[in-house]
């Protein structure tokens, strides 16, 4: 009998094609830590960030910056150039309508923002288009019943739903109110400076080399606390010609501890007043409303240069700040000063898509 053998299986050489990979479900997307920060001031946070070996950047922008995400809020909470800080999730699905079907993925950034500390969150506000939708009126309630909070314009719990670019964010703020908004901010003077912008001006000084500090046209005094919060050691001396407004910065003066360290005086620049020499003088310029119709801003300014000439020492430095940036750069060149280093920033005002455009400027004597 004849058997026939089987001849040999040839293998393929064709590629084994593997399926390919599904994006992972957006239940499963990383939380991250989103900054918000004033266009222009990216450098000082990106320096302050860099002094937390735990925080990561996962990604970059003007006016935000997202961390990786790490379970201790404390470094993030203590950061003085930014803004806001949040609890965020981003994905292509994360609008009104796929989070009112997936509520557990705002419940959970919820939780970690509340965690054992609900008596400080007492009601929220979820801000998002669509907000007369029957989904978003479904998140709102499931927010209600979950965690007992109520819902209210003022609120402590900032939540949003939004599109800032390509991709849908669901953020919750970490602190029931904005860290540019500090804790010793009792009194508020129309037009003071934001505390930010005032720690970001205060960057530019050798807070702990120099022993002497000026603040012309003092306010509200956030400058003059700013820097007493970096160097409890360094003579802090501010004048403003409002006494009101004095009175109102000896309030958050007092707040923040550092009564005996800040010394103010009623005092108009025109008089020139004596107060010694000083190794930094810094100054939030008058500008806009805040100058009165019969007042000339040029000679104003001009007066303040020729003050700042007179009382700066030698190698000291001056920083000022305003909107009014043309005129105060014209008084500059015909000065004793150069000009060392310019910042230009974009402030939102209360008024909804508007805002200021002032510089920072910081000067050395020729």
């Amino acid at each position: 009998m004849l058997y026939r053998t089987k001849s040999p299986v040839k293998k393929s050489k064709q590629p084994i094609l593997e399926a390919p990979k599904r994006p992972a479900p957006a239940e499963d997307l990383p939380i991250l830590l989103k900054l918000t920060l004033i266009p222009g001031l990216k450098s000082i946070v990106l320096d302050e960030i860099s002094k937390h070996p735990e925080l990561n950047i996962a990604e970059l922008g003007e006016d935000k910056i997202y961390l990786d995400f790490v379970p201790d809020f404390k470094n993030i909470l203590s950061m003085r150039s930014i803004t806001n800080a949040y609890v965020t999730k981003r994905g292509a699905k994360f609008n009104p309508y796929y989070t009112c079907n997936h509520k557990s993925i705002l419940g959970d950034l919820i939780k970690i923002v509340i965690g054992d500390t609900k008596n400080v969150f007492k009601s929220f506000k979820l801000r998002c288009a669509g907000s007369d939708s029957k989904e978003v009126k479904e998140i709102q309630s499931y927010i209600v019943s979950t965690f007992k909070l109520k819902e209210s314009e003022d609120a402590d719990l900032e939540i949003y739903i939004s599109k800032p670019s390509e991709i849908w964010e669901i953020s919750v703020r970490l602190t029931p109110r904005p860290l540019s908004l500090r804790s010793y901010r009792v009194a508020n003077i129309k037009g003071g400076l934001n505390s930010t912008v005032a720690f970001a001006m205060n960057t530019h000084l050798d807070l702990n080399g120099d022993k002497s500090y000026l603040n012309v046209f003092s306010g509200s005094g956030t400058l003059l606390i700013e820097a007493g919060l970096s160097n409890p050691n360094l003579k802090l001396i501010g004048f403003d010609i409002d006494g009101k407004s004095n009175a109102l910065a000896i309030q958050n003066i007092k707040k923040a501890g550092l009564i005996k360290q800040i010394h103010l005086k009623t005092a108009d620049i025109y008089d020139k007043p004596h107060l010694g020499r000083f190794d930094i003088i810094v100054s939030d310029l008058p500008f806009g409303m805040q100058i009165s119709s019969k007042e000339n801003l040029d000679n104003l300014y001009q007066k303040f240069v020729t003050y700042c000439e007179e009382t700066l020492n030698d190698d000291g430095t001056l920083v000022a700040y305003t909107t009014e940036y043309k005129t105060l750069e014209s008084v500059l060149e015909s000065s004793k000063f150069r000009i060392i280093k310019t910042a230009d920033l974009v402030i939102s005002t209360a008024v909804a898509n508007t805002y200021l455009y002032p510089r920072i400027f910081v000067c050395k004597l020729k």
